[in-house]
């Protein structure tokens, strides 16, 4: 009623006036049960700045869900992502999350809510909370209603005294929901996770299950390929294993071993699809999605040459030495990286913050930083060429810093020999071939191999490196708006939603008050 009263005074008041809403509004229905307070943290300017930012809480006694629903961290994290579905479904299902756009000045515009609704990855967010004691609180925007700089109290009371409730009523109460909807999602990802728990312990770096659809719809679609299109995934015999979970039982699949394995085989037969497929396996998914017990060790990075991006202070010397010029190595800084120089740095950084398993592809890699064939090799001489191959650490990676690899390698055979396991994809089967590779690999020769990997130096960032001119806003899933800098993570692939891209904005200028002069990255 209060909430109600306020919208009515500002009926055709000036747009600033809405900040009047700034306080906590309590909403109580006897009937239904529904007790929940509303409050705005943030009231837009006018009606074409960023929407308005507000939360709702409902009390543990409305909400209702029991204590086992989030018991514990993977719980809580998977309840709060179907809470979000929910709440950004009803918004749909009530035409709520439509903003209305007018070409006129005096036109009506705004009036949609709208939340961080997710994709097919179950992820860490705070779009919903489910709070120790039972309340559960949702986060979400509102484009409060105008016409020109005029406030359209009517229409703000439609849409927050009588719209918002029926939302928190049927995306929020436990009482509204499919009950048994709820548990299944619940135990998805709890079996997803305790899965990826169990890869270290097993001598795996990732796990692809039987019966798993890899094949996505298109580029722009991250939805499953549909069942009459898609070949389900099937282990070879030679690296099937199988687990027990807690909810699923028995779960049967390829383990990829830690060490050094290569997907093979021709263009289109599915070796980047079940890359791709395990470089978002760090991530837990929606059930239904295909790649629900496709698993990946979560310190698993996607490496790849980024031609033109900068490096800073790098110690890129185990790959790269002895450049024209004397220029150092082990403090490597450019504005323009070369396909070579980027994809050296990616490793080192990747290394320098605790990465356990690279994810490479052939295909977007420099190819003089992948391999420097035996031809090559006779012409220049090791002297004059100071780039050492990646083909010649990959192995000391491993057997001296614990660091496995996947690769899709599609025509550099070389790797044969350094490889541990070779899987080909035979028209989205796979198939172990490691026997036939080996064999082909000791009829031409050895491949020269370095015996140790190296070392690199920590880094240690210094605060005024990360000062800000001027205002830090994300850009979509692939830019980030650093004051009068641009920062480009379109190469960073494992990025799969825009609110990870506002996290990292947010994380760069927390790490500020971190960078003391003596901290490393790690």
């Amino acid at each position: 009623q209060q909430l109600g009263s306020i919208l009515q005074e500002l009926h055709n008041r000036n747009y600033g006036a809405y900040h009047d809403l700034q306080r906590a509004f309590e909403f109580e229905d006897v009937a239904s049960g529904l007790r929940f307070s509303l409050e705005f943290d943030h009231i837009q300017g006018d009606p074409y700045a960023s929407p308005s930012r507000a939360h709702v809480t409902v009390s543990a006694g409305s909400a209702a869900f029991p204590a086992e629903m989030h018991v514990d961290k993977t719980r809580n994290v998977t309840l709060c992502d179907y809470l979000t579905r929910a709440f950004a479904a009803s918004a749909r299902q009530a035409g709520a999350d439509a903003k209305t756009v007018s070409n006129s000045w005096q036109g009506a515009k705004g009036g949609d809510i709208s939340i961080d609704a997710p994709g097919q990855h179950v992820i860490e967010r705070s779009s919903v909370m489910v709070l120790t004691n039972g309340d559960v609180e949702a986060r979400f925007n509102i484009n409060l209603p105008a016409r020109g700089r005029s406030i359209c109290g009517d229409w703000a009371y439609t849409i927050l005294v009588d719209t918002l409730p029926t939302l928190v009523e049927r995306s929020l109460l436990l009482k509204s929901l499919d009950v048994a909807h709820v548990w299944e999602h619940l135990h998805s990802v709890e079996d997803q996770e305790t899965l990826r728990g169990m890869m270290k312990g097993a001598g795996l770096v990732g796990f692809v299950r039987d019966g798993a659809v890899l094949p996505r719809q298109s580029g722009a679609s991250d939805l499953p390929l549909s069942s009459d299109k898609a070949v389900p995934f099937k282990s070879p015999k030679s690296l099937s294993r199988s687990f027990t979970l807690p909810n699923c039982g028995v779960v049967t699949g390829m383990g990829i071993p830690q060490g050094v394995t290569l997907f093979v085989g021709g263009g289109f037969h599915g070796k980047s699809t079940v890359l791709k497929a395990l470089e978002v396996g760090v991530y837990n998914h929606v059930p239904s999605d295909g790649r629900e017990l496709v698993v990946m060790d979560p310190n698993a990075v996607k490496i790849r040459s980024e031609d033109s991006r900068s490096v800073v202070c790098t110690d890129i010397s185990a790959f790269i030495d002895n450049l024209p010029f004397k220029q150092d190595t082990t403090r490597f800084s450019t504005a323009d990286a070369s396909g070579s120089t980027s994809q050296a740095a990616n490793i080192v950084e990747a290394l320098e913050v605790g990465a356990t398993t690279l994810l490479i592809d052939e295909d977007t890699c420099a190819t003089n930083f992948m391999i420097r064939d035996w031809k090559m090799q006779q012409l220049v001489a090791k002297d004059k060429e100071p780039i050492t191959p990646f083909i010649s650490k990959v192995r000391a990676l491993y057997t001296q810093r614990g660091v496995s690899s996947v690769l899709v390698i599609g025509g550099a055979g070389d790797y044969f020999s350094v490889a541990d396991n070779v899987i080909m994809m035979d028209s989205y089967e796979p198939r172990d071939v490691t026997a036939e590779a080996k064999k082909i690999a000791s009829e031409h020769g050895e491949i020269r191999q370095d015996a140790t990997f190296g070392e690199f130096k920590a880094r240690i960032p210094l605060s005024r490196g990360f000062e800000v001119n001027g205002k830090v806003v994300s850009r979509g899933i692939g830019k980030i708006q650093y004051g009068e800098v641009d920062l480009d993570l379109s190469a960073v692939e494992q990025i799969v939603e825009p609110s990870q891209v506002r996290t990292i904005a947010d994380a760069i200028l927390k790490a500020r008050s971190f960078m003391d002069g003596k901290r490393t990255l790690e």
